[in-house]
């Protein structure tokens, strides 16, 4: 059989394998990359191996900065800064570290009351501050992973084949693949499954509000009823294969 020809079979085995399972062709998880984080997910970035922040909705992975700066005494504000929102580091408006009249030089210079860190210059002229870094870390888009999840929501799950039922925490801007992409953590099979709420089958690409699943959190929350009794609740429905997403 020519190379073609075995292009051709092999094209025609995987559509037909994906007609079988009868799902919208999903993403390639192996190389996705979450859009939105939780701030416990970001809570979890708290070494300086591994360090991570978020400041004015948007999350950075500042482990290379930290690795570059080792040991550097200038890390350690940021390092005791990991896992957490450093929004209140920034002006919102001008999106540059706080600035304040320094009352020892009487001139406009950030404002870091948390102590001097890297890329912030001296107080005072010196011969040994380098300024050939380039752009300082806070600016730029090169350490961004994704933006801050500002409201989420709790949906469950449950599986009509096994029985299991969990409740996962979703951001409200986030797509069914994403949730799907959350929901891996509890079973590495989701692909072999349709979704489906209210008998209907969600479109993966769409938010749960955009499929008709509407958050009504702050309703019971007025009301004083036990939310998580009413939660929304989506099915999944074993599928004919054990894809791994």
């Amino acid at each position: 059989m020519s190379k073609s020809a075995e292009a051709a079979t092999d094209s025609d085995s995987k559509r037909k394998s994906s007609q079988r399972r009868g799902l919208v062709k999903a993403p390639d998880f192996r190389y996705f990359q979450p859009r939105y984080f939780t701030t416990a997910e970001v809570a979890k970035h708290k070494e300086e191996d591994d360090l991570w922040v978020s400041y004015l909705g948007h999350v950075y992975d500042l482990t290379p900065l930290a690795k570059e700066y080792k040991g550097n005494i200038l890390l350690k504000p940021i390092a005791e800064a990991a896992g957490t929102d450093i929004s209140h580091w920034f002006d919102a408006k001008t999106k540059d570290i706080r600035k304040h009249v320094d009352p020892l030089t009487n001139t406009l210079r950030y404002y870091t009351p948390w102590g001097r860190f890297i890329h912030i210059p001296p107080p005072l002229p010196c011969s040994d501050w380098a300024t050939d870094y380039g752009k300082p870390w806070w600016q730029g888009t090169q350490y961004m992973v994704g933006r801050l999840i500002s409201k989420t929501r709790h949906i469950r799950l449950v599986n009509l084949l096994t029985g299991q039922d969990h409740v996962l925490e979703a951001g409200t801007l986030e797509t069914m693949w994403e949730i799907a992409y959350r929901f891996l953590t509890y079973n590495a099979h989701a692909a072999s499954y349709t979704w489906k709420y209210d008998g209907r089958i969600l479109n993966m690409d769409r938010t749960l509000e955009e499929n008709g699943i509407y958050n009504e959190e702050d309703d019971f929350e007025l009301l004083k009823m036990d939310d998580p009794l009413y939660l929304p609740t989506i099915m999944l429905h074993f599928n004919d294969d054990l894809t791994e997403l």
